[in-house]
């Protein structure tokens, strides 16, 4: 079922990614200092690439870049095998 959202939900959502988005390359660039052994930062790059994959399904994109958001999930998957 498609969700009905404004044009404003939809901004708000697509700027919420850039947080995942930033996780994920801080983990992968050794800059969050709030995760101390490797298991623990790949499980957050896992969980948040995840979460990027399933915002990215969604139908209620128009013409937002996703670029970002598919270097994000490619990067992380690397990271994390």
């Amino acid at each position: 079922m498609t969700e009905e959202l404004t044009k404003e939900e939809i901004a708000h959502k697509y700027k919420v990614l850039s947080d995942n988005i930033n996780l994920i390359n801080n983990v992968i660039a050794g800059k969050d200092n709030l995760l101390y052994n490797s298991e623990e930062k790949k499980e957050c790059v896992r969980r948040n690439v995840e979460h990027l994959e399933i915002m990215k399904a969604q139908d209620y994109w128009t013409t937002e870049d996703m670029t970002a958001v598919e270097k994000a999930i490619t990067d992380g998957k690397k990271y994390i095998k």
